[in-house]
């Protein structure tokens, strides 16, 4: 039972650093799009922007999330916890500002008609 834990622990710490490290390029890349996007003065860098950041937050949360396999102490438990739920707040509010990016770029678009 102890290789099998072994074996786990491993497995999770792999995926866990492998989740935070596309994360963390997704949103590089997100941001070097929105400079770029900002420089050229794009009307939609703000939505592509923040659809980057959601999609690397949710890498981040999903190592969080295989971070509470590992976790051994109540301390860490809440730890984790904590972090869980500041990411998803970040993530839901991304997820609304992308919304009222769109119905803007909606009505817009309609009024450009």
């Amino acid at each position: 039972m102890e290789m099998i834990r072994g074996f786990l622990d491993t497995i999770v710490a792999y995926a866990i650093h492998g989740f935070e490290f596309v994360g963390v390029i997704i949103i590089i890349i997100a941001g070097v799009k929105g400079f770029i996007g900002y420089w050229k003065r794009s009307s939609k860098v703000r939505l592509q922007l923040a659809q980057g950041m959601a999609l690397g937050l949710e890498f981040k949360l999903g190592s969080e999330i295989l971070r509470t396999v590992v976790v051994r102490e109540l301390s860490e438990i809440a730890l984790v916890a904590a972090i869980i739920i500041v990411r998803a707040a970040l993530t839901f509010l991304i997820h609304w500002e992308i919304k009222q990016e769109e119905a803007i770029g909606l009505r817009e678009d309609g009024a450009a008609d």
